[in-house]
């Protein structure tokens, strides 16, 4: 397997009280059952503005953010979506709404973009069982990402992500999920491919305190697949299967490993023909330091109109970043280049939840996605422990159990 070294790329300066997104909830309600999902589905789960309004006071007394994910659950289920979205924009912050898309219409998008929506962030897998989609490839689920994108596009103003969970018999597909992203890199903004994981419960025990827990009964343990161990190595190999020049900028390292990619950012200057080059770690150093003294927070979400920037940003970022220097001289070999539109395009590849040798778990060290429980942060990927025992069971080897139990018989 490819071996990237952490210390070529910049660290992404994410942090628990000063991060680029915090993580609401406001329905746990969805009408899809996907695999890989990590919450349960429940009916009457809609919380009250109230309630929201309290979370949101949590985020703002807690922490810098500069955008807020509202997620669930499926959000669009919620009937007062509008509102919520509205709230989170008089906060401050960037409403992005984190959607299957199914309950999405052209009438309701208008209506949450005079709410102040900022982005969308579709989740769109084969994993997901869509009505209608229940045989189809990433390849063929294209034109539901199309037809999305081509939706956001028509309202204009809104940026445009695509979240797709990876299992190891799709991860084959990474490269011509890009390959249709670059075809569309003038009304997609930004491809995250989240890299399923799950519990290995012959592998580790759970405990809350003393005691050992059963987690078979929590959601993220039903039909687990044969790997739960994939790395993003792994999709970067796949990715310069096509894209051989592909090469990331920045990271979030775990909580327990240094050298480990829980969130692995790379950005890519481009048409619709071709890619000439990608964002160096000096770039985007200089993007979130620069628009935190701006701005007070950590750059999350761009208006699609950056976006079609790339020649300013190889022309006077470039000064900084011998990427995209390389990049300047590639482009402009051609002189008449001049009048051609260059965009910018986002890929985040994400590593949830690490079992070390131990047992232990190593988090995203500097979480974007902390959500509010009980009047806390707490990690949204683990919320069903917050909901089922009070607090995050902690993770023991088998292995280091049979070990100990040895050495006390000894």
């Amino acid at each position: 397997m490819l071996k990237l070294n952490h210390l070529d790329y910049y660290r992404l300066p994410w942090n628990l009280s000063d991060n680029i997104i915090s993580w609401l909830e406001p329905t746990a309600k969805c009408n899809l059952a996907c695999l890989g999902c990590y919450r349960k589905n429940e009916v009457n789960s809609h919380k009250t503005l109230a309630e929201i309004k309290e979370e949101l006071k949590v985020f703002m007394c807690n922490r810098n953010t500069d955008s807020v994910s509202i997620a669930g659950g499926e959000p669009l289920l919620h009937p007062q979506i509008a509102e919520i979205v509205k709230m989170v924009a008089d906060s401050g912050c960037k409403p992005i709404v984190n959607t299957n898309g199914i309950a999405l219409t052209p009438e309701l998008l208008h209506k949450l973009k005079l709410a102040g929506v900022f982005g969308f962030t579709f989740h769109i897998d084969s994993g997901q069982n869509r009505p209608g989609w229940k045989n189809a490839d990433e390849m063929k689920l294209n034109e539901l990402r199309y037809k999305f994108a081509k939706m956001l596009a028509d309202e204009g103003g809104i940026s445009c992500s695509f979240n797709s969970t990876v299992y190891e018999d799709t991860l084959k597909y990474i490269p011509d999920m890009l390959r249709w992203a670059q075809q569309n890199i003038d009304i997609v903004n930004v491809m995250v491919f989240i890299l399923y994981r799950a519990v290995n419960n012959n592998l580790v025990d759970f405990y809350l305190g003393p005691k050992i827990i059963d987690m078979t009964s929590l959601v993220y343990n039903e039909d687990v697949p044969d790997r739960t161990d994939l790395k993003a190595e792994e999709a970067v190999e796949m990715i310069r299967t096509q894209y051989p020049d592909f090469d990331p900028c920045a990271y979030l390292n775990g909580s327990e490993k240094a050298d480990s990619f829980k969130w692995l950012l790379s950005g890519r200057i481009g048409t619709k023909k071709h890619i000439y080059g990608y964002m160096g770690n000096k770039a985007m150093e200089f993007v979130q330091t620069g628009y935190h003294f701006l701005y007070n927070k950590y750059l999350s979400y761009t208006h699609p109109k950056m976006n079609r920037k790339g020649k300013s940003m190889i022309t006077f970022i470039g000064l900084f970043d011998r990427k995209l220097r390389k990049t300047f001289f590639r482009f402009f070999r051609n002189p008449l280049r001049i009048f051609t539109k260059l965009y910018y395009q986002s890929v985040m590849i994400i590593q949830p939840v690490d079992f070390l040798e131990d047992g232990s778990q190593s988090m995203c060290d500097g979480c974007p996605d902390m959500t509010v429980w009980n009047g806390k942060l707490v990690y949204s990927c683990r919320m069903e422990e917050q909901l089922k025992y009070g607090y995050n069971l902690r993770t023991f080897s088998k292995d280091l159990n049979k070990k100990i139990k040895q050495l006390e018989t000894v």
